[in-house]
């Protein structure tokens, strides 16, 4: 017994100087981290106290030293479209039924107006332009399982249209598109794919759409953007295109359980190809960038 004792206590002291070592390389490694920062922050001018100061103000704003590496993508404009998703009333309007939640955000990053932006950009340049809407039929309140905000949205109607068949009562409802962007949504050059039904494209035509168009650069901008933009982002990189998120052309909701576009920014800058201003795209768009 006494052996077993005193083997079991080697083992114990072994792991714990294994564990004491593994939080010192943690630690140093952390250390090494924050000073590489710090001194990378001061080489362009920017110390601890400035990024404090900045991250207080703006808590979106970009890390003043990145730790990932940036950008190269360049638009090809022949194979370059502008993807928009849900720029719909029940997102965009003080008359839809999300305003009390994503109001703020939609303001705070004139969210509307830069949408705009783009279409008049992508318009002048004869892109590739698809809208990926979000309708709900009749028929998709049956469903006998849904997830936590999918329940919420067909509890207030968001989205909703009276058939697959009819445009009756669609006009100015909450489905319908915002009407400052109808004269470039219903131009006839236009794609408005089959709707998604949750947050991605995997359930619609949109991929369909881009391949047949020959289009593999993607400039993605709309609503929501933790839920459908980030949605689409993912399914489209999977699919093998290149996106550039606009991050001004997006808005999230604001919650208790979260802010939807801090959850998102944070995922577009690990995963996107580009993450871009309105300014920024539509300079690359117009070819002076």
């Amino acid at each position: 017994m006494c052996e077993y004792h005193a083997q079991d206590d080697r083992r114990v002291n072994d792991e714990t100087r294994d564990a004491v070592n593994r939080r010192n390389f943690m630690k140093a490694g952390v250390a090494a981290t924050v000073g590489a920062a710090t001194v990378g922050a001061a080489a362009v001018g920017i110390g601890a106290s400035g990024r404090a100061a900045e991250a207080a103000d703006d808590p979106y704003a970009p890390p003043a030293s990145p730790a990932l590496p940036p950008s190269d993508m360049r638009l090809d404009l022949k194979r370059t479209a502008l993807v928009v998703t849900d720029p719909q009333v029940d997102f965009l309007s003080p008359d839809g039924v999300t305003w009390g939640v994503v109001g703020e955000s939609v303001r705070e990053h004139n969210t509307v107006a830069n949408i705009g932006r783009l279409f008049a950009a992508a318009k002048q340049a004869d892109l590739t332009v698809a809208i990926s809407p979000h309708y709900y039929y009749p028929t998709d309140k049956g469903w006998r399982f849904e997830g936590a905000l999918e329940k919420l949205m067909h509890k207030i109607g968001m989205f909703d249209r009276s058939s697959a068949y009819s445009l009756d009562g669609f006009e100015n409802s909450g489905a319908d598109f915002l009407d400052i962007y109808k004269k470039d949504i219903l131009d006839g050059k236009t794609i408005v794919t089959s709707p998604h039904k949750v947050y991605g494209p995997e359930a619609n035509d949109l991929v369909l759409q881009l391949r047949k168009n020959h289009v593999d650069q993607v400039i993605l901008a709309g609503m929501s953007a933790n839920l459908c933009v980030e949605s689409h982002l993912r399914e489209l990189l999977e699919q093998g295109f290149e996106v550039a998120v606009v991050k001004d052309a997006t808005a999230g909701a604001k919650l208790p359980e979260g802010d939807g576009y801090l959850a998102a920014i944070i995922n577009f800058r690990y995963i996107a190809n580009a993450l871009w201003s309105t300014d920024e795209a539509v300079a690359r768009i117009n070819g002076t960038a």
